[in-house]
């Protein structure tokens, strides 16, 4: 029974890392087009921390953590939270957030080789394959001439490169490390520790600060679907997942979401949806199952 309630969690999760956070890339560009990024970033998890540290409480979780585990806590913060989210937030002001996505989608290729050079884990053939595959998914939607690129595009490419760096490094690390057993406990933890940070890097350069009351009603329901969905319940599935499977499954997220974020783009933003990126995406797709069917070493 345990096995069976275990196996449907698995799925749970995946689902909502999947697809939460496919979207969250159509509610971060409709959000940072009126809100500075560092601005955005720090409401968003320090109400969403608070949030979920209440339920902690709420369902008895001890909230004592020790000196490892905290700092666990804030490194796993900052990989993920603070500049694998704030910095790609703000990279966002100059690249598409499809585009974006596409790029995340490189996540698997980055846990692969920082598993072999962190751990020497040998690259199995299915695995290989499955970074081929997305790699070309990825390569055909982003050869596409019909997407655009604003100015500044070359600085948000690369710096949205280094935040898939970053969180990928995360999710091996946060793997390894010793971190407090409440999933709870630990998202809160690490969404406060980066609320925090956001806060004096917000203030550091100078952002304009403003009342929720003034925001338009996209941005503010953007903001409560990234709170509520994109923050509470898809980051506990994540911290979830990297305790139970391979982080190299865990990563192809990247390779879904994008095709998430093109499909609500053309939905809600009457964004075209060629055939092409079709294609590229059952491509993406085929990638993910080559990566999720590899046997664990």
């Amino acid at each position: 029974m345990f096995y069976k309630t275990s196996k449907i969690l698995i799925v749970i999760a995946f689902v909502a890392i999947y697809i939460i956070w496919g979207s969250t890339y159509l509610f971060n560009k409709i959000a940072v087009s009126e809100l500075p990024p560092f601005f955005l970033a720090s409401i968003r998890f320090f109400i969403a921390g608070v949030l979920m540290i209440g339920l902690a409480i709420f369902y008895k979780q001890k909230l004592y953590v020790s000196k490892n585990q905290l700092l666990n806590s804030v490194i796993a913060s900052f990989l993920f939270m603070v500049y694998g989210n704030g910095v790609f937030v703000w990279a966002l002001k100059y690249v598409d957030s499809g585009f974006g996505a596409l790029l995340a989608s490189t996540q698997p290729l980055f846990i692969l080789f920082l598993l072999k050079l962190i751990e020497r884990k040998p690259f199995q053939k299915k695995s290989l394959i499955g970074v081929v595959l997305g790699m070309f998914g990825m390569y055909l939607l982003v050869s596409q001439k019909e997407l655009n690129t604003s100015e500044g595009s070359l600085l948000g490419i690369f710096m949205i490169l280094t935040c898939v760096l970053s969180w990928s490094y995360g999710s091996v690390f946060v793997s390894k490390a010793e971190l407090p057993k409440s999933f709870m406990v630990s998202t809160g933890y690490q969404m406060l520790a980066a609320s925090f940070i956001l806060l004096i890097a917000s203030f550091s350069i100078n952002e304009h600060w403003s009342s929720p009351l003034t925001w338009s009603s996209n941005v503010q329901i953007a903001m409560l679907i990234l709170i509520i969905f994109g923050g509470i319940v898809a980051f506990t599935a994540f911290n979830y997942l990297l305790k139970v499977v391979s982080p190299e499954k865990v990563s192809t997220s990247a390779y879904v979401n994008p095709v998430i974020a093109l499909c609500m783009g053309w939905y809600f933003l009457d964004e075209k949806l060629s055939t092409q990126s079709i294609i590229a995406s059952i491509i993406l797709l085929t990638g993910v199952y080559f990566i999720t069917t590899r046997k664990r070493v």
